[in-house]
């Protein structure tokens, strides 16, 4: 089976808020899929990726505002696109991983002459290299690294002196809330806007599976009160994955902090725990409160401090 040709994003300027990881992959014939910024840009990529199977190359691409606004996008922009070629094996282990909802990576140097995809929970199976041993160890705990955020993302960054790009894809996560009330109400309709999975759960045991199979990018939000939940929170703390919070007021987190030392969670593991969950946003009612957890949830996904966009100097949109 011949490799096939696949464009990603090298750099990018304008389009406002868009999405990592994307990624458009097509035959010499030219029978593609995926996508890039709404197809704004399907001009350049579509016979870019078709080329970039016998080779690696670059493209510009350049939309004006009307069509960037017409595509969807917030603003008109422009970005430099890297093809290059995917063999097949990789490719197949590329595309079966992210059919299955499994992470998965591709790193390759800069200039598109080489490929590393990595898959399964940890990243833990490679395929390919991007040229040496140094430059595969470096890049794969790199890219590890960002698996821990629990957000798909694109990123350059330079492992053992080779510029590297990388696209990681993260399954969406799932909140599980523990407990039942408004805010759990608010919680899920919030989840179903940003297009993520949400469920209550109300026992304890239920609670207990549900966080023991967590991945990093998942949730869980403890609104029961009760201390016989006091064992999510340690599941989830010694599991080491996923965002662990618990609401509650200041009275509630000290009484909770205690029981939880007792049962053995050092301070560090305590201060792990997102609680009381949520940011200062001044949230009141419950769909604020919800506003404000998943807004921390967010910014802990992407490794943001959660600060005013008129206090940053950094790329708006991650």
């Amino acid at each position: 089976m011949p490799a096939v040709g696949v464009v990603r994003v090298l750099d990018r300027h304008g389009f406002g808020t868009v999405e990592s990881g994307q990624l458009v992959a097509s035959t010499p014939g030219g029978d593609a899929v995926g996508v890039l910024y709404r197809g704004a840009l399907d001009d350049t990529v579509r016979p870019l990726a078709a080329e970039a199977a016998a080779g690696p190359r670059t493209g510009e691409a350049h939309v004006s505002e009307a069509a960037g606004l017409a595509a969807g996008l917030a603003c008109a922009g422009g970005a430099t696109l890297l093809g290059h070629p995917l063999p097949a094996g990789l490719a197949a282990a590329l595309g079966a991983a992210l059919e299955g909802g499994v992470p998965a990576a591709l790193l390759s140097p800069a200039d598109g002459t080489a490929a590393l995809v990595l898959t399964g929970p940890e990243l833990e199976q490679a395929h390919g290299t991007l040229g040496s041993g140094e430059a595969d160890e470096a890049g794969i705990a790199h890219v590890r690294g960002l698996l821990r955020r629990g957000a798909t993302t694109t990123e350059r960054f330079t492992a053992a002196g080779v510029d590297v790009l990388a696209d990681l894809w993260v399954p969406v996560p799932t909140i599980v809330v523990v407990g039942s009330g408004a805010i759990g109400e608010a919680l899920l309709a919030q989840a179903a806007l940003l297009g993520w999975g949400a469920r209550t759960v109300a026992e304890l045991d239920e609670a207990l599976a549900a966080v023991a199979g967590f991945s990093d990018a998942d949730v869980v939000v403890l609104l029961d009160h009760a201390p016989r939940f006091d064992a999510v929170l340690i599941e989830g703390v010694r599991g080491g994955r996923g965002f662990i919070g618990a609401l509650g007021s200041r009275r509630t987190q000290s009484a909770r902090r205690g029981r939880l030392r007792t049962k053995g969670l050092s301070d560090a593991e305590i201060d792990s725990i997102y609680g009381p969950v949520g940011l200062d946003l001044g949230a009141r009612t419950p769909a604020e409160t919800a506003v404000s957890i998943v807004a921390q949830v967010i910014a802990a996904r992407s490794g943001r401090t959660a600060s005013a966009l008129a206090a940053s100097d950094g790329r708006i949109g991650g």
